[in-house]
């Protein structure tokens, strides 16, 4: 068998445990390639670059006719 609490935990207590648990708001940084909102080490959603390069290929690639 477990051992159980003898006392009920107080709301204050409980409430400071739980305060660390809330949802935060990502941290973005600017892309210095287009200056659009991005994840810090992630592609850029908007111009597809990571570190100075181009990482991902964003838009339709043209095909040649």
């Amino acid at each position: 068998m477990a051992p159980l609490p003898k006392k009920k935990t107080p709301t204050s207590k409980r409430g400071k445990r739980r305060s660390q648990q809330r949802m935060r708001a990502p941290g973005l940084s600017e892309c210095p390639h287009c200056h659009a909102a991005r994840m810090p080490h992630r592609v850029c959603p908007e111009c597809g670059y990571y570190k100075g390069r181009e990482a991902v290929m964003i838009g339709k690639p043209e095909l040649p006719e």
